[in-house]
């Protein structure tokens, strides 16, 4: 009875203080508990932060080796509303260009981009607007993704979701890593460390040529800002380089973030692939009808396209057309003029048609290499025929012939664009076809106030080759332009186009 009497003595006293301290329990550090209560996330419903530093233009390197190419951020505000969910960005930044390598002169930028719900749009007034002018909504429905990635990779926006979709801990290094999957398909995962801090989140988003691509960002240097303990500093990962690199200076939390989807925006279909054929010489077709073209050319039992822009649904569509004005052939050649995204993005879907790539040497390794990763979030055609690349390369000049017509391959030599970069050449046709060096201007447009390096540098490989070109295929632009065209964009003549 005298060991009973103790026992309920110790637990009344137990209880008592309890009682005196609130009735509470310190949650174990490093743990999802813990940094909720640590970032005060359930008080949080929205946050504002501000900073500067440097941002990165994804899937632009100028060399397949290196990052992709920096901007100096002078002013950078990220307005998020975790209830909606929706994100405001806006930032004033310019380019960094780099120690030997010529660019044209950089000029300030200021993007505004902004997600609603499943909706995703830029700011940006209309072009050839006066100052003061309302900036007009631009419908962005592929940038809704990785946007969207964005909220839920904050520290608070990662816990929110972590409590909102069942996730799972496992201790860590002190501390513990988190992980969830958000509508069934995409996988987060984070590490909390022993002082409750979100130090580091994990997730995957699709892309064209890299498939599941990581976003990782890290977050370190935490303080009281204002009552709100958030990370000083920011680094954003993608696809294994750096996008974002922030000091952050200010931190608001729950001020107002109302970011309805404007009608245009709400309302907005995005419009079927056009592809629109011009016959340039006997049997050479422009495939135009975007922003980016393509060129295919016949040859004896095969055909020969230059450059798979974009992603897969410009490919299908092109490949739809190539087939139809020149039927009853295969695709054997697809032509790469370098791996910017938006200029290989579609090659996959020739690699998958039975399409060797014909690229730059120093391209054949990346894309090895990108192409060999998983495509779990949107498998495209190439992933589910499982059909390995076969590449053919160079350095200075490739020839594909089929005994009758040569189509020659040169390498850019010298330009700051694209250390990989290539033009096709038609020497029975005096046709060129380049993109990124120099897109013509509409018919009488006046010429630039100062010619681009790049212009210029096309020009001078033009001649070092001692090609003779009578017309050029720009891969930009609204038309087919001539040598004096170039001549006149670069200061040394004047144009004779007037199509």
């Amino acid at each position: 009875m005298k060991g009973a009497t103790v026992q309920k003595l110790s637990l009344a006293l137990t209880l008592v203080i309890g009682v005196l301290s609130g009735g509470c329990t310190r949650e174990e550090p490093g743990t999802l508990q813990a940094a909720t209560e640590t970032l005060g996330v359930n008080e949080v419903r929205s946050i504002e932060y501000s900073g500067t530093g440097s941002w990165f233009q994804f899937g632009q390197a100028p060399n397949p080796t290196l990052p992709w190419p920096a901007f100096t951020v002078s002013s950078f505000t990220a307005s998020i509303n975790y209830e909606t969910p929706a994100a405001r960005v806006q930032m004033e930044r310019i380019q960094v260009v780099e120690p030997n390598r010529v660019r044209p002169a950089p000029v300030q930028q200021r993007p505004v981009q902004v997600v609603s719900g499943t909706h995703a749009w830029n700011l940006a007034a209309p072009a050839g607007a006066t100052p003061g002018t309302a900036p007009t909504p631009q419908p962005q429905p592929a940038a809704v993704e990785e946007r969207t990635a964005e909220i839920w990779t904050t520290p608070h926006g990662f816990l929110r979701a972590a409590a909102a979709n069942n996730a799972t801990s496992q201790p860590a290094n002190g501390g513990s890593e988190v992980s969830f999957t958000v509508g069934g398909k995409y996988k987060y995962v984070g590490r909390i460390n022993a002082q409750n801090q979100v130090e580091r989140v994990q997730t995957w988003i699709d892309n064209t040529v890299l498939g599941d691509t990581p976003i990782e960002v890290t977050y370190s240097d935490y303080r009281d800002f204002n009552g709100v303990m958030f990370p000083g500093k920011i680094v954003r990962a993608q696809g294994g380089h750096p996008v974002l690199d922030l000091t952050v200076s200010s931190v608001t939390a729950n001020t107002p973030v109302d970011l309805p989807v404007p009608d245009q925006v709400r309302t907005f279909t995005p419009p079927a692939v056009n592809v629109e054929v011009e016959k340039l010489a006997n049997g050479v077709y422009y495939l135009k009808g975007g922003s980016h073209h393509s060129v295919a050319i016949d040859q004896r039992d095969h055909i020969v396209v230059v450059e798979g822009p974009q992603d897969e649904a410009r490919s299908l569509a092109v490949i739809a057309k190539v087939k139809e004005t020149i039927p009853n052939k295969p695709i054997r050649h697809i032509v790469n003029t370098h791996a910017h995204f938006d200029h290989s993005g579609g090659l996959r879907t020739y690699v998958a048609e039975g399409a060797t790539v014909v690229t730059h040497e120093m391209n054949r390794p990346y894309y090895e290499k990108a192409w060999a990763a998983p495509r779990t979030l949107s498998p495209d055609t190439l992933a589910k025929a499982s059909k390995p690349a076969t590449f053919e390369t160079f350095t200075d000049k490739q020839v594909l012939t089929d005994g009758r017509r040569s189509i020659e391959v040169h390498q850019i030599a010298g330009g700051g664009h694209n250390d990989a970069f290539a033009m096709v050449y038609l020497p029975a046709e005096k046709i060129l076809m380049e993109v990124d060096a120099w897109a013509p201007l509409a018919p009488n447009a006046p010429p630039p106030a100062a010619p681009s390096p790049f212009a210029i540098n096309l020009y001078d490989n033009i001649r070092r080759l001692k090609l003779d070109v009578r017309q050029i295929a720009a891969l930009h632009g609204p038309r087919v332009a001539t040598m004096a065209d170039l001549q006149s964009a670069i200061g040394q003549g004047k144009p004779t186009s007037t199509q």
